[in-house]
């Protein structure tokens, strides 16, 4: 079943001689449950790409549809909950709240939405990416490798219909990047989350069902 589908989409800046076609008349078509890797060099389009996906940014013209809703007929507002409650992001710099303890961060999504916490779901969460013991330390007494599990975690907790991850593995050693990989490996299997994922790393990408490549904004092989 289709959970993503772009049609014509194109984000420019600028005007003139000076425009730049970040995003280029892009078509692409997401399965729920697929693990899909944007490869692409840097200045490609594919971080670009990535914002338009989760709401982050608006096209500039075409239509993204995640779950058969047209996300670009969504006012800032009604973007907003689609952002919090349909969308989860993973950065590559982790992005935690550092007043926070782990699991303070994890349920932000749900404070924000003034959601009641469901107990059940966060330990599930948190020991299946083995951070269930760290869930009472702040973010700078947790390594890099442990950071990204929350951050993962974080995005995950209101099971999103796109879990969007940035360059996830980007500021990890080989070790750290193996764990990381096989937590979104675990994701996508035991929860059958979708997973795109922006990287400039092709051995990782290979761990993927599908590697799209981006280049001048365009998608070049599927």
């Amino acid at each position: 079943m289709e959970i993503l589908r772009t049609e014509n989409l194109c984000k420019t800046y600028g005007s003139g001689e000076n425009t730049v076609h970040a995003v280029d008349n892009v078509n692409l078509s997401v399965e729920k449950g697929e693990f899909v890797a944007i490869v692409g060099a840097s200045g490609s389009g594919k971080s670009t790409l990535m914002h338009l996906l989760g709401g982050v940014d608006r096209p500039t013209s075409g239509h993204i549809f995640v779950d058969g809703q047209d996300i670009g007929k969504l006012n800032a507002d009604k973007m907003a909950i689609f952002r919090r409650r349909q969308i989860g992001i993973v950065y590559q710099f982790y992005n935690l709240i550092p007043i926070l303890t782990a699991e303070e961060n994890v349920m932000l999504p749900w404070d924000l939405d003034s959601r009641a916490p469901d107990m059940n779901r966060l330990n599930e969460i948190m020991h299946s990416l083995g951070i269930a013991d760290k869930r009472r330390n702040l973010p700078n007494e947790l390594s890099g490798g442990q950071q990204q599990r929350v951050s993962i975690a974080r995005a995950l907790i209101n099971n999103p219909s796109l879990l969007l991850c940035d360059e996830p593995t980007g500021n990890l050693d080989s070790k750290a990047t193996d764990e990381i990989m096989r937590i979104l490996k675990l994701a996508n299997q035991n929860y059958h989350q979708t997973i795109i994922m922006i990287t400039h790393n092709l051995e990782i990408a290979k761990d993927t069902d599908r590697v799209i490549r981006i280049q001048d904004g365009r998608i070049k092989e599927v």
